[in-house]
């Protein structure tokens, strides 16, 4: 029992002390990140035409106190006096119990050029605002423990709360035919200082490249396609690669990826003409597989009537998880 409590109380102690140093931080990221389109790439908005709402919910690593919970929520519309889409996004980031909380808002705007009749491009801006908290009244101390009964007793450590907030800028665009599609995005252009306690804290660019393609299976399962995809991040010291495929049979997707060194992750969906639904489940392969508990997410999105089509405009067949 006394180990497990020490632990814990490590764990409270180390976010302390990240704080009080030279660090960098990184965005949270979701496995099924085309479910999430403004999150991954800006030029997404507005490529479906018609509105559409995107909710997703995303807890990592339960098994550790559920310590990194997400929420995001997106609106997005494809607008034929500005020749190109508008796009709102709202994410909220709790990390450590919410010591550290994190709330962006996003506002995107995107502009569509078709090149020829079989390929299309399209470049996004995006300008947010971010909100952090910095919470120490949830920090578990070790004299806060009693040998017997747990977190019991008060600290005599200093407890405050502080937040900062800054803005940012990140760009990014997509190029698409019918069958194939690419992109690439930059977040965090300004690099913004997100300082606590008065440490030199920096948000570094994320940059992210994604590729894949929508391939039918052949002539005797019309209502069957596969999507084979790689989706490559980085941000300061930290990489990802993620290689996957995606099945649909009618309304049903089934999906299978391996991050690379990290996770495998399993997906099952149900999509229509009016929503979408999926859930995913990261199944961890690094050191923290016995302790992690894997990690859980859910999206859901709403497909809203379209305005009436006055301009001829080419929509990008990807995957929508």
């Amino acid at each position: 029992m006394r180990k497990r409590l020490v632990r814990s109380a490590s764990i409270y102690v180390f976010f302390l002390i990240v704080f009080n140093s030279v660090c960098f931080g990184q965005d949270p990221g979701f496995s099924q990140f085309y479910a999430n389109p403004l999150d991954l790439n800006p030029a997404f908005a507005g490529t479906a035409r018609c509105p559409r709402i995107n909710l997703n919910y995303r807890n990592q690593w339960p098994g550790i106190d559920n310590s990194f919970v997400t929420y995001s929520a997106s609106y997005d519309q494809h607008f034929d006096k500005l020749n190109g889409g508008l796009g709102l996004i709202i994410m909220n980031d709790r990390t450590g119990e919410n010591v550290l909380n994190t709330t962006n808002i996003g506002v995107i705007y995107s502009n569509q050029l078709e090149v020829n009749r079989n390929f299309s491009i399209k470049f996004g801006v995006q300008g947010t605002y971010f909100q952090r908290s910095l919470k120490t009244q949830n920090l578990k101390f070790g004299d806060m423990i009693d040998p017997r009964r747990g977190f019991v007793l008060q600290t005599n450590e200093p407890v405050f709360d502080e937040t900062n907030s800054f803005f940012d800028a990140s760009a990014g665009f997509l190029g698409f035919s019918e069958k194939f599609y690419f992109g690439f995005a930059a977040h965090h252009l300004t690099e913004p200082e997100e300082t606590f306690l008065g440490s030199n804290s920096v948000l570094p660019r994320k940059y992210t490249a994604h590729i894949g393609a929508v391939l039918p299976m052949g002539i005797r399962h019309k209502d069957m396609s596969w999507s084979p995809n790689v989706m490559y991040q980085t941000q300061g010291t930290f990489t990802h690669l993620n290689l996957g495929v995606y099945i649909n049979k009618g309304p049903v997707v089934f999906g299978l990826w391996h991050r690379i060194g990290d996770s495998f992750i399993a997906l099952v969906g149900v999509e229509t003409d009016e929503f979408k639904v999926g859930y995913s489940y990261d199944i961890t392969t690094s050191t923290l597989s016995n302790k992690a508990a894997g990690s859980h997410e859910l999206s859901f999105r709403m497909n809203l009537p379209c305005p009436p089509r006055k301009v001829k405009f080419k929509t990008i067949s990807c995957p929508s998880f």
